[in-house]
């Protein structure tokens, strides 16, 4: 305990010298700006700046990309909230409750307890980070292949399950995702595959159009023909701050979301993500009013965007008391680590102290300033409502082209943007959850590759998931999830039926 309080305020002695405090508030800003912007992501970033941080020397390097990258998980809410326009994958789950919210003039509350939620769970993760990163590692290194596949389908069927509404209208449309994410060249064989000629979709479809066109787009068909099409809002000071009853229905799920959204981050794949989603549909299961979920919720934000953010966090523990890169956005970080001559790994913390705890310091730091940037640009932020429709949808149209076209630069993704579009305004129209075609386009290649390698392990026996252990006890979780809906269908259709059969009695 000596030894950590010690180090820490050697990391906050790195953190707040002039230059890594200008690195640490200059990440936050532009990772916020690329949160905010539809397209961009994290990850891009990241990517258009580390050359940037070649001639920086390592430490304030790292602490510029890592507050791009956390910056971008809070500015990522904005435009799902103010006009259901995902800044970033992570952010799906915001759009749903986010824009009710801000449809019903409660934008404030729900952008202030997105940026609390994110605060309170950055900081809250980056002292778990300090803690118990080697353990957790250690424990996330046991997992190979088979685990993966097995605790991804297991996700897979709690999503369905606890998301709300038919269970399989929920698996219908992650089914719907997979298939699509399937879509581009076999990794495994190289062989191109349902690309129809387009020689662009060669890569995939990026989440990015699937995302913006399914939320933004869909949301701009189905306002344009309806005859009631929302009105500017016109907002008041004392309503943009949240009222007690909000904060307290908001405390549990920021708490909840905090620690789920830290231990899904250890685990590799896009866990910032996955983290949203389960955390919203823990939420609506356990909500005692699951019925206000969809309508403005503001459980439905402060869950899904404090597990974003705690994600983020969690991410890193791998990568730095390792070096084992859980996804794409800590592989970059790790490739920035190694030009600087830094050989990431379980010496790291101990050779480069300095480093480490630098970067700890700054992310207490960059949480704060997050805080700082985000709570006082809320008005701001409202006033986009108070544009009337007919110039507001035009100004969403456009960041939607815009965004998806900055991507790949492809005329391709517009496309799939448009028809994902028109996707998206049915199934509003027939009731289906369009988030879980996203969390599908998301997880196809994670699923198809540990399933792959997992019989490439076995030599094409399936018997390797269930021989081990963690893998067997997924699959019977699984199991047990799709026992219990079945029994919950027939229980309800018994219930109807002697209802139907009282009343003709009678």
């Amino acid at each position: 305990m000596v030894d950590t309080v010690s180090n820490l305020i050697l990391g906050f002695s790195t953190a707040f010298t002039p230059i890594n405090l200008l690195w640490a508030c200059l990440g936050c800003f532009l990772g916020t700006v690329v949160g905010v912007l539809p397209g961009i992501g994290p990850l891009a970033g990241i990517s258009l700046l580390l050359p940037v941080t070649f001639s920086i020397e390592p430490t304030g390097g790292l602490i510029l990309l890592c507050g791009i990258y956390y910056g971008a998980m809070y500015g990522g809410s904005t435009t799902s909230i103010l006009m259901r326009i995902p800044g970033e994958a992570a952010s799906v789950m915001t759009c749903i409750d986010g824009y009710a919210m801000a449809r019903k003039g409660e934008a404030g509350p729900a952008l202030a307890i997105s940026a609390i939620g994110s605060y309170v769970a950055g900081t809250v993760s980056v002292i778990a980070l300090m803690f118990i990163a080697p353990p957790l590692a250690r424990f996330a290194l046991r997992f190979g292949p088979p685990e993966y596949f097995s605790l991804l389908i297991m996700g897979l069927i709690i999503l369905g399950y606890m998301t709300g509404g038919s269970m399989a209208k929920n698996l219908a449309m992650i089914v719907l995702g997979l298939l699509i994410g399937l879509v581009g060249m076999d990794t495994m064989t190289g062989n191109f595959r349902f690309y129809y000629g387009f020689v662009a979709l060669g890569d995939g479809v990026s989440v990015v159009p699937v995302a913006v066109g399914l939320f933004g787009l869909s949301e701009i068909l189905a306002t344009a023909g309806d005859p009631n099409r929302p009105q500017a809002i016109k907002t008041k000071l004392k309503d943009l701050i949240p009222t007690r009853d909000q904060f307290k229905r908001s405390a549990a799920p920021i708490g909840r979301g905090t620690i789920l959204g830290f231990l899904i981050g250890i685990i590799p794949g896009s866990a910032h993500i996955i983290s949203t989603f389960i955390s919203y549909a823990i939420e609506r299961r356990i909500s005692k009013t699951p019925e206000r979920f969809g309508k403005g919720a503001i459980e439905g934000v402060a869950g899904p965007e404090s597990a974003n953010n705690a994600a983020s966090c969690g991410a890193l523990v791998p990568m730095l008391a390792l070096g084992v890169p859980t996804g794409p956005i800590p592989a970059v970080l790790l490739a920035a680590l190694m030009v600087h001559g830094i050989d990431p790994g379980p010496l790291f913390i101990t050779e480069h102290a300095v480093t480490f705890w630098g970067l700890i310091g700054s992310m207490y730091l960059g949480n704060f300033v997050l805080l700082l940037l985000n709570l006082p640009m809320i008005g701001v932020f409202v006033n986009f409502l108070r544009i009337p429709y007919q110039y507001l949808y035009p100004t969403i149209l456009m960041f939607c082209l815009v965004g998806c076209y900055a991507v790949n630069y492809s005329v391709v993704d517009i496309g799939i943007m448009t028809v994902m579009g028109i996707l998206g305004y049915f199934l509003k129209k027939f009731e289906y959850e369009s988030a879980g075609v996203v969390l599908g386009v998301v997880l196809a290649p994670i699923i198809e590759r540990s399933l792959r390698q997992s019989l490439a392990m076995s030599h094409g026996s399936y018997a390797i998931f269930f021989n081990r252990p963690i893998s067997i006890c997924f699959l019977l979780g699984a199991l047990a999830l799709i026992v219990v809906a079945i029994v919950s269908m027939l229980r309800k259709k018994e219930a109807l039926w002697r209802a139907q059969l009282a009343k003709a009695e009678k």
